[in-house]
């Protein structure tokens, strides 16, 4: 078991990829923001890549171990410490029963990751672990973690002393600015050239009013191509209306004049048009941006947007480790 003493914000288990093959009813994959982070911290530990452990959002919790583990902490720096001694980052770490780690606010990105030899072993809804709050699903009763719960582990050792090389870890950007890949689509062809244009040369800045359901931006408006403007009744009177439709993961939902990218406890259809969607690639960028940041997108063909997921992957093994 593992204590909760100082919940954080936010933080809950995931796994990965998350709950697939539920969207259709309700729920969708949930899992980390930054899978790229998480599956290296499950590798410094022994784990498989995609097994449970815990986001920690903009604040990290203090997590008190009942038995002998190893851990890793990834992600957004928030200067981890062990019984209030400095941590090492990206590295597998021993601890023993009775130590505690702490996790403070995140100073460089917004999301880290823990993960702990063996894994977290709440019980699996809908074939995850990972934690859909909306719905109250997964985690330990379906919501972040909470002061004095004890979450339960599976049973695993691991190999203290593994690291992550630099040139292996994701490169959270400390500018505040980000260039995030878009593909074209699915329905692009409601803007116009102009509008195009201007979307993909022009900053975006991510509103505070963003979370886990969709991530909103603030920008310059959209203009409409004719099928927009001048369509039958049934598809609604906001040029960005549509009859409804789904939505893929990562689609930037075009809401009035309002982009909101859908992330990954976002709505599976809706009524809004859909311009843009940032591939899975590019997703690790989303989940360690924070609100007042700037995006600056670039478009790119689904066959180079898939070239990027399967060098990100073919990273998320153990050969990528090195030892200390």
């Amino acid at each position: 078991m593992i204590e909760v003493v100082k919940a954080g914000l936010e933080t809950s288990i995931q796994d990965y990829p998350g709950r697939i093959g539920y969207w259709n009813q309700g729920f969708p994959p949930s899992g980390p923001m930054d899978g790229w982070s998480f599956r290296m911290a499950n590798l410094l530990v022994g784990n498989a890549p995609g097994t449970a452990g815990l986001e920690c959002q903009f604040l990290g919790p203090t997590l008190r171990f009942s038995d002998s583990r190893t851990i890793a902490v990834t992600g957004a720096d928030m200067r981890p410490t062990l019984d209030g001694e400095a941590l090492p980052f990206w590295q597998s770490v021993a601890v023993k029963a009775g130590q505690t780690l702490a996790l403070g606010a995140a100073r460089l990105g917004a999301r880290g990751y823990i993960a702990v030899s063996g894994g977290f072993a709440n019980d699996a809804k809908l074939g995850s672990r990972s934690t859909f709050t909306k719905a109250g699903v997964g985690g330990i009763g379906g919501h972040s973690v909470k002061p004095g719960q004890h979450l339960p582990l599976g049973e695993g050792g691991g190999t203290a002393g593994l690291s992550v090389p630099p040139e292996h870890r994701p490169a959270i950007r400390s500018d505040k600015e980000w260039d995030i890949e878009v593909c074209a689509g699915p329905n692009d062809d409601w803007i116009d050239a102009a509008g195009q244009e201007r979307f993909l040369s022009s900053p975006w800045v991510l509103s505070a009013k963003s979370d886990r359901t969709g991530f909103r931006l603030d920008g310059p408006e959209w203009t409409f191509a004719e099928k927009a403007t001048n369509k039958p009744r049934e598809h609604g009177s906001l040029p960005s209306n549509i009859i409804d439709h789904g939505y893929p993961m990562g689609a930037i939902n075009l809401a009035g004049q309002t982009p909101i990218i859908l992330v990954n406890d976002g709505p599976s259809m809706g009524g809004f048009i859909n311009p843009y969607t940032v591939p899975s690639a590019a997703f690790w960028k989303l989940g360690q941006a924070k609100p007042g940041e700037r995006f600056h997108f670039k478009l790119v063909s689904v066959d180079e947007a898939q070239a990027l997921a399967a060098r990100m992957t073919a990273l998320c093994v153990p050969a990528s480790l090195t030892t200390v």
